[in-house]
């Protein structure tokens, strides 16, 4: 038995996220907008080849960008899958908007993509596909039925940076993409996200919506001679010391994803054998999918088995952790959507799903710690 504690997660600094910090103090610019967030825009825009990136405090604060930019109007509805984090539905709301909660595959756990058109209405402005765990939904479909219906497609890719669909960079696909730097994900600022824009209509707007509804930018650009309030907006953008801080994440993109997936491969070899003897279900990749190890779950039978593991694993000092309680089944999920269609993998993946530690540096003792324990309460249930 390991003598530490294996946490869920343990945000991992590359070693010149201080240094940098302290350039952006040197510099004497410290508010948005600064030379390190221009990096971070820019790598951003060549990594993904979406059309305009920006920065913001928060992938929440890219969704309420996105509901704004989309034009959301009281009454619209929005489709998207009930599994997912409360800030997917909450952009919406804000703008008075009603979600459509629609189920998720059993595969992926991604909203499924064959059930979207059935809840299309009149009213319907938009559809918000969630890149569960940072494995893409089935976007040529889903863009498909955005075209026929004249919908907008905002992908919520919290957890997607560096996952690709088709050879598509997650959040450069749809009309409007959105990234987490959250301190949980692959590439951290503690806080922080990202506003990705794929349309160039949308890119001076979004710049105006950014900074309070002003044209400021434009300003510090020379192009007009002055600023002033042009649109509702608010304060989206982060410090110059969360965006250096998520350079020097940034610049180790590759190496850090390239080790999270060694990991993610470790454990996915590693319960093989549990899965073959049908104890549990290992994640489903497609092959149209390369997906950046985000995290690295498994699925039990029912909610006590689940539930049991959890607690067996705490008491072998392992951090183990469930995932959403779906959205549907929320007071403010009641208040403000509604689910569409039969629920069936939605609540049963929430009740049945076990996240496992996955972070940069967890050693392959630990893996093998975690592997043998979770297979030794399956042999000890027998």
């Amino acid at each position: 038995m390991l003598s530490d504690k294996i946490p869920f997660n343990k945000p991992f600094m590359t070693g010149k996220e201080l240094e940098y910090i302290s350039e952006a103090h040197s510099n004497g610019r410290l508010a948005g907008d600064g030379p390190f967030t221009q990096r971070c825009q820019e790598w951003l825009e060549k990594s993904t080849g979406c059309k305009k990136a920006l920065l913001t405090h928060s992938c929440t604060a890219a969704l309420e960008m996105a509901a704004i930019l989309a034009d959301i109007q009281p009454g619209d509805e929005v489709i998207m899958p009930s599994y997912t984090f409360v800030s997917t539905a909450n952009a919406f709301v804000l703008r008075g908007a009603v979600p459509v909660f629609v189920d998720i595959r059993e595969d992926t756990l991604n909203l499924d993509e064959r059930k979207i058109e059935d809840a299309i209405t009149p009213r319907t402005k938009a559809i918000v596909p969630v890149h569960y765990a940072g494995v893409a939904c089935e976007m040529d479909t889903i863009m498909d039925i955005a075209q026929r219906h004249n919908l907008i497609v905002i992908e919520d890719a919290a957890q997607g940076i560096m996952s690709t669909y088709k050879g598509r960079a997650l959040g450069s696909i749809g009309h409007l993409g959105c990234f987490s730097f959250h301190e949980t994900k692959n590439i951290i600022s503690g806080e922080g996200g990202a506003l990705l824009i794929n349309n160039p209509d949308h890119a001076e707007l979004a710049e105006i919506i950014r900074e309070k509804g002003t044209n400021r930018s434009k300003f510090f650009r020379g192009q007009v001679d002055k600023y002033t309030w042009v649109n509702l907006g608010s304060s989206y953008l982060p410090g110059e010391i969360t965006a250096a801080f998520l350079w020097a994440q940034m610049e180790e993109a590759e190496s850090i994803t390239r080790r999270r997936l060694e990991t993610w491969n470790y454990y996915h070899v590693g319960f093989e054998l549990l899965e073959n003897a049908e104890k549990i279900r290992r994640p489903t990749i497609p092959s149209v999918c390369l997906h950046n190890a985000h995290m690295y779950y498994i699925k039990c039978e029912n909610i006590r088995e689940r539930d049991l593991l959890i607690r067996y694993l705490e008491k072998k000092s392992i951090n183990a952790v469930f995932h959403y309680i779906p959205l549907h089944s929320s007071p403010a999920g009641k208040k403000y959507g509604f689910f569409f269609g039969g629920d069936e993998f939605t609540t049963k993946t929430s009740e049945t799903i076990l996240r496992l530690p996955l972070f940069y540096d967890i050693t392959n003792d630990e893996l093998d710690f975690v592997i043998d324990t979770v297979s030794q309460y399956y042999l000890e249930a027998t």
